[in-house]
């Protein structure tokens, strides 16, 4: 795996705050990074700061006791991510039967980090999967017919990361908006820990140049708050 005992640089929720003070931002989501693996506590921590329009996703290890699960859910927690690029998280054999579990008892989905060149290759255990989104858009241009596929099937596609993909993410965003216009969720990815070209205001930038108000409202905000919100409401 790519992580190789790699920790970043700190950052903290006033050094978000800082880098965000400009923008209307009235909630979101707070992943955990691999680095972190499966302690919570960073994760909780910000939960508690940032309050009730945060969302957590969390590494969690599939042999994890319900009553830590609980709290975690208590905790704003909705959702269990698999890195599949850099480790950190549950293995891929284990996806299935956890992140079933995950959704049947708290109603949680499933975020996966993968590159959309190996998502041919997952299909089948994709398939069995009740609920998930793919981060960064998929990362790579090779394999955009299948993220293609996964947003209209009805999965989300987090329009995150400009600077870690190889393509230009505007032309995919505007493809995955044709197909799906409920499918993109906008984050800014910071603090874009290792991508190339870290988030500046050029992405929101870019988004405003090249959808309309009402798409705006949707990939910015709408999109994120339904998902966010319904898996909420599931288990309330």
């Amino acid at each position: 795996m790519e992580n190789n005992g790699y920790l970043p640089p700190d950052f903290t929720v006033e050094n978000y705050r800082a880098k965000v003070k400009n923008y209307e931002i009235v909630g979101g989501a707070i992943v955990s990074g691999s680095f972190q693996k499966f302690d919570q506590e960073y994760l909780l921590d910000a939960l508690k700061t940032f309050g009730n329009n945060y969302f957590g996703v969390a590494n969690i290890p599939i042999g994890m006791k319900g009553c830590e699960l609980q709290k975690l859910n208590e905790s704003n927690i909705r959702a269990v991510r698999f890195n599949l690029k850099r480790g950190g998280s549950e293995s891929l054999k284990n996806m299935v039967e956890l992140s079933n579990k995950l959704y049947d008892h708290y109603g949680w989905h499933t975020e996966l980090y993968v590159d959309s060149k190996d998502l041919k290759e997952l299909k089948s255990v994709l398939k069995q999967i009740p609920k998930f989104s793919i981060d960064h858009l998929g990362l790579s241009q090779k394999g955009l017919m299948d993220l293609y596929y996964w947003a209209e099937k009805g999965v989300k596609i987090k329009a995150t990361g400009f600077g870690r993909v190889d393509f230009n993410p505007i032309t995919v965003m505007k493809k995955i908006y044709s197909i799906n216009p409920d499918a993109l969720m906008f984050g800014t990815d910071l603090p874009s820990t290792r991508a190339k070209q870290p988030f500046t205001d050029d992405h929101l930038i870019r988004i405003k140049e090249n959808f309309s108000a009402d798409q705006q409202k949707k990939i910015l905000f709408q999109n994120a708050k339904d998902w966010y919100e319904k898996t909420k409401a599931n288990k309330a």
